[in-house]
């Protein structure tokens, strides 16, 4: 039995599967926000209350905003701002009392979906989360790659080229591709533009009705086409998976492959742009193929 704790910023959810990738059952409590000895008790808890109702021992794998810097073994990079600077891996093999496996969230979604997901029969899956926040993973052989300075697939911190205005990223840097294409960046340019605040699924519920909610989508699918074939031109993957609350915009999937054939570099694009087939699920169930 494999068991994925997906460590988010409002609750902490945990999923146990079999071999197959069954789920065999399913927990979610409230992040105690701001308490990080609480955090690591209501993980601790979590997984006890699992084994306990399946009467099994199993395998923990944890899924978390941000990554363990590989020189201090400190957590950083995190939105949940009370894990960041903490010994995050160390604290919880001595919270839960056995070895575990910790990922990036976005690697936890990217290989999930390598595994079993939308790119189960691809070699090489490219895992994007385009939501709140914008970041990826990239999977190898159902492999995570994580890098010297665990950032692979971290797309979401480039610079985004092209552009006229400035951005500036709460990570300090300009013109980030997350300022852009993150759900939030979509409807701050519809206000900007209307004086109206509409979250981004508003916002698309209009295209068909609003002509300058019509051109704001335009302008985001040309700005993911050719953020996405810059990592078409560096990993050149077998599939993209879109994960995150965007990847519920059907258009992306054709829109955006018509365009970036403009970028990549090469006479033709057979690279295939995917729905996520494990939604919402893909993170906490990718902790638990840590373990694979």
């Amino acid at each position: 039995m494999r068991i994925g704790v997906d460590l988010g910023g409002t609750k902490i959810e945990a999923v146990a599967i079999d071999g197959s990738g069954a789920q065999l059952v399913r927990k979610r409590v409230p992040t105690p926000v701001g308490d990080y000895e609480g955090t690591m008790t209501a993980i601790a808890r979590l997984v006890e209350s699992i084994e306990q109702e399946l009467g099994e021992v199993g395998s923990v794998g944890i899924g978390t905003p941000g990554a363990i810097s590989p020189v201090t073994g400190l957590l950083r990079n995190s939105n949940s701002l009370s894990l960041n600077g903490r010994l995050l891996e160390s604290d919880l093999r001595q919270a839960l009392g056995r070895d575990i496996r910790i990922a990036n969230d976005a690697n936890c979604f990217a290989l999930s979906e390598a595994v079993d997901g939308a790119g189960e029969e691809a070699v090489t899956v490219f895992g994007v989360i385009i939501g709140t926040g914008v970041g990826g993973g990239l999977v190898v052989n159902r492999t995570v790659l994580v890098g010297p300075n665990a950032i692979a697939g971290e797309w979401g911190h480039n610079e985004l080229v092209g552009e006229s205005e400035r951005r500036g990223c709460y990570c300090g840097r300009v013109d980030c591709v997350e300022q852009y294409l993150s759900g939030p960046a979509l409807a701050r340019e519809y206000f900007q533009r209307t004086d109206v605040d509409l979250t981004a699924p508003d916002l698309i519920a209009l295209v068909d009705s609003d002509p300058v909610a019509e051109e704001i989508l335009g302008r985001y699918i040309t700005r993911l086409a050719r953020a996405l074939a810059q990592v078409i031109n560096i990993v050149d993957p077998d599939v993209i998976v879109l994960g995150g609350g965007m990847s519920n915009v059907e258009a992306l999937y054709r829109r955006v492959p018509e365009k970036w054939g403009q970028w990549v570099f090469s006479d033709e694009v057979t690279t295939p742009l995917l729905k996520n087939h494990h939604g919402d699920s893909g993170g906490v169930r990718g902790a638990a193929w840590l373990w694979d």
